[in-house]
């Protein structure tokens, strides 16, 4: 079943073609959910009765965080893919979705350094959940240095899933340093069993940032995927069909 898949919906040029139906919907999506998102939250929702305005990085620093931690996960699942299925696209997706989770996890940790000063008095503390963050942008970077020395793509590919899958047990670290470690950043605020601990009108545009960096990653993953496919195939009829 696996591999009828892969050829039948998987395959780079079933992928590629699909796609481009999906490109306009994905770029839709991203402009609408940032703009609600970014309007509703640094001009609508109230001020915090704590920290202020100062709170509305929490815009960026939240989904960057989110989005960082989903696309390792995606780099996990798709190594499983390759090492177990050997597909092809799997590959590619992995490959391309490293320097965009490495962006987002520099985005999460500079944000958190800008709002970390005025809340903690410091930029930087050796804190659990953002020494776990620190981890993971090395793990992005080491996959990437990986890919960049090994030059047959066959080893390169598995190689790559075999780092890709061995650092995936930082993601849970991650996640729940905030509750195995006594640390000053702070708990979970939306991802929690009960209602979230903030109210609808600063978690509606939250929510609605989450979303669209999600979507922005969906989007710059699917053009990164589709250039790295022409490159991949670029000896196959199809490919220079499309070219010309």
């Amino acid at each position: 079943m696996i591999f009828w898949m892969s050829q039948k919906f998987l395959s780079p040029k079933a992928f590629y073609t699909t796609t481009t139906h999906f490109l306009p919907w994905i770029i839709t999506g991203v402009v609408l959910c940032l703009s609600y998102g970014l309007i509703a939250g640094l001009f609508i929702a109230p001020a915090d009765y704590q920290q202020g305005d100062g709170f509305r990085i929490i815009y960026v620093h939240v989904p960057s965080a989110f989005t960082a931690m989903a696309i390792y996960f995606v780099m996990a699942s798709s190594a499983i893919l390759v090492l177990v299925w050997r597909i092809k696209i799997a590959a590619i997706c992995m490959s391309s979705s490293a320097a965009i989770g490495a962006s987002f996890t520099f985005l999460a940790l500079i944000t958190g350094s800008i709002w970390g000063k005025p809340m903690w008095g410091t930029w930087w503390v050796w804190d659990a959940r953002l020494t776990s963050v620190l981890i993971l942008l090395f793990l992005y970077l080491g996959f990437i240095a990986l890919q960049s020395v090994i030059k047959e793509t066959q080893h390169k590919d598995r190689a790559a899933s075999v780092i890709a899958l061995a650092g995936a047990i930082n993601l849970p670290i991650i996640h729940y340093s905030v509750v195995w470690w006594n640390t000053l950043h702070q708990g979970a605020t939306i991802s929690k069993l009960d209602t979230p601990s903030i109210d609808p009108s600063m978690l509606y545009p939250l929510l609605s940032m989450i979303v669209g960096f999600m979507l922005f990653y969906l989007l710059i993953l699917l053009l990164r995927m589709r250039n790295q496919i022409l490159l991949r195939e670029i000896k196959t009829e199809w490919v220079k069909e499309v070219l010309l």
